[in-house]
């Protein structure tokens, strides 16, 4: 009986120190971000050099502890760091894409505030549906369906409350939308691209950091932010850059967490918890700012919440009834063919580890 509490409080432990390490980095990494885009006292208006360097400061972890694992083997383990261009040309339509994501993400986060970055940002799980259907042709329950629509009545209701309020940024609105459509976008091309790094996702981030850093030299210099950089009057402030670092590092710390989460708990829980973190995110952003907020504007974050956690239910509902109705099919040929469907909408699920950024 003690051995039977003792594994209960091991694993209760183990998912209480996942979620709270999830929800502290990725809230930290929220804040860190906000910061360093939109503070008047940095007043630094160089969005795309910070994402940029926040994919350096990844790249350089992935080699760091590359080289641990290989002298210490036995504590930790994580692929050499090797780029192949043949493989980085191939991962190369995935880093377009992920590109897009971070910087709208950033670029949305430097122009709305942190309480309404929640709902700014809820359209994923709508944009996960319409791409399911037109890459995978697969069609949607008519409760998933219904789920979307309470998201999109939320969405619409924050922007009309935020803009009663007076706070309202039709760029923050854009950028948001764009963000939500580059996420999905991302995780269908992340479980494409996983083939060319043998399913490691620690090597698809490697590489896909690589990319990136590349790709974003020449939109820094096109939009002019290398004259903000050499113009920045804090450019060799200590403070400025260890926050700098602080920001690159929580960035990369989510995929662990995500991961560390999922395998604490289960896929649903994780998108559970998301959806929590994302609610208390917005508390501390109301709180921490000051603002005073209508009642309607609670009302629209409720939608959200409500929409995204009864389409995660709905979604899990549907994928055991399908197992089980494959379960169920007779079996042909000695049992060799069975039905195996895989549910599209799992590849692009919104809290994928893949996303690094925010």
């Amino acid at each position: 009986m003690n051995g039977k509490e003792d594994s209960l409080a091991k694993k209760t432990s183990a998912i209480i120190f996942a979620v709270s390490l999830y929800w502290t980095v990725s809230i930290s990494m929220v804040f860190v971000n906000k910061y360093l885009l939109s503070s008047t006292n940095l007043q630094f208006d160089a969005p795309l050099f910070i994402t940029w360097f926040q994919c350096v400061v990844t790249v350089a972890l992935c080699w760091l502890l590359a080289q641990f694992a290989k002298y210490q083997p036995g504590l930790i383990k994580f692929p050499a760091f090797s780029i192949d261009p043949k493989i980085a040309r191939e991962i190369l339509p995935l880093s377009v894409v992920f590109v897009g994501m971070i910087t709208f993400n950033n670029l949305c986060l430097k122009y709305v505030s942190i309480s309404f970055y929640m709902v700014v940002r809820s359209l994923t799980t709508v944009f996960n549906v319409i791409l399911t259907y037109i890459f995978f042709g697969e069609k949607t329950s008519h409760k998933a369906l219904g789920c979307c629509a309470i998201i999109i009545t939320g969405f619409l209701m924050g922007i009309d409350q935020e803009k009663g309020l007076g706070s309202l940024s039709i760029a923050g609105v854009f950028f948001g939308i764009s963000a939500s459509l580059f996420v999905a976008m991302n995780a269908i091309y992340t479980k494409k691209s996983l083939n060319f790094v043998e399913n490691n996702i620690w090597k698809l981030t490697m590489y896909n950091n690589v990319n990136a850093c590349v790709i974003f030299i020449p939109f820094i210099l096109l939009f002019g932010e290398h004259n903000e950089i050499f113009d920045f009057p804090l450019i060799f402030d200590s403070f400025f850059w260890f926050t700098m670092i602080i920001g690159g590092v929580l960035g990369f710390s989510m995929g662990y967490v995500t991961s560390l989460q999922i395998q604490a708990t289960s896929p649903l829980t994780h998108n559970v918890s998301g959806t929590a973190k994302a609610y208390a995110q917005t508390l501390l952003g109301v709180f921490y700012f000051n603002e005073v907020k209508t009642f309607l504007w609670w009302i629209s974050n409720g939608f959200v919440l409500l929409g995204a956690a009864l389409y995660s239910h709905v979604r899990n509902q549907e994928m055991k009834e399908r197992h089980r109705q494959s379960l169920e099919v007779p079996q042909k040929d000695s049992g060799i063919n069975k039905v195996d469907k895989q549910d599209n909408h799992s590849i692009i699920s919104e809290n994928n580890p893949s996303e690094f950024k925010n």
